[in-house]
């Protein structure tokens, strides 16, 4: 071998060695202190921020510039006693309309329902309002017996009756949620498969899609489901998401 080879291969080793003497030690300190890998992190905290903010941001539902809120009621339940708006301060609720002898969409409405209570049954703060598009059937005594069919149990879950004119005007006004009699339709009611969200001060909420708020959350697709037949997606998973938001309040 010549001398100029040995030369050139202590010229490489010379060159490996200062690089080592320089620059390892500058390595080893930047990962000991997470430099390497901050944008690594950085970019996963981005991420969860943008999460938790997509779930948390709730909005009012404005008519005419104003946030909505839930109008004065007062009807009986199946337990007989008297139950207004009052009842419901200080406490997130969901809001549906249905009647006890529905062939269609009010099961399944009140089966996710009570997927949602049994969920929440340590909240106090937390109720259902079910109001009945078919007072003249369904009295106290009917609702207290769908009641015990269906297991609920949450004393803030109340399934009212009344006067009829009063419920409907609460459905199509003060929820915007319609509800209407039509001989024509299955059961002889029509009326709206969604959930209204309630918070603590009586204000309609929703969560924020693609810019724009939900406003209702569809009460008839279950997550056990995940779609419907028309490729639909279910909502249940997002409205107890939302509960949660709004109980933290």
């Amino acid at each position: 071998m010549s001398n100029k080879t040995n030369y050139s291969y202590v010229g490489i080793a010379f060159i490996i060695l200062v690089f080592g003497i320089i620059f390892v030690p500058k390595i080893v300190d930047r990962i000991s202190n997470e430099d390497i890998t901050r944008h690594e992190s950085r970019s996963d905290h981005a991420k969860t921020k943008e999460k938790e903010v997509a779930t948390s941001e709730l909005a009012f539902l404005n008519i005419n510039g104003a946030p909505k809120k839930v109008p004065d009621f007062s009807f009986v339940d199946q337990n007989g006693k008297q139950i207004s708006n009052k009842d419901y301060e200080g406490k997130v609720y969901v809001v549906e309309f249905f009647f006890t002898t529905c062939p269609s969409i009010c099961p399944k409405m009140n089966k996710n329902l009570v997927q949602i209570q049994n969920e929440f049954r340590e909240f106090e703060d937390f109720g259902v309002a079910s109001f009945t598009i078919n007072p003249e059937h369904d009295t106290s005594e009917v609702l207290k017996t769908y009641a015990d069919n269906y297991g609920i149990t949450n004393p803030n879950w109340h399934l009212m009756t009344g006067d009829k004119d009063a419920i409907y005007d609460l459905a199509n006004i003060g929820f915007n949620l319609y509800t209407g009699q039509n001989d024509d339709v299955a059961g002889g009611f029509e009326h709206s498969g969604n959930f209204a969200l309630i918070d603590k001060n009586g204000f309609i909420r929703s969560r924020v899609v693609a810019g724009n708020p939900l406003i209702f959350y569809n009460g008839i697709i279950s997550e056990t489901e995940q779609k419907d037949d028309e490729g639909q997606e279910q909502q249940i998973t997002m409205l107890k998401e939302d509960i949660v938001q709004l109980l933290q309040e």
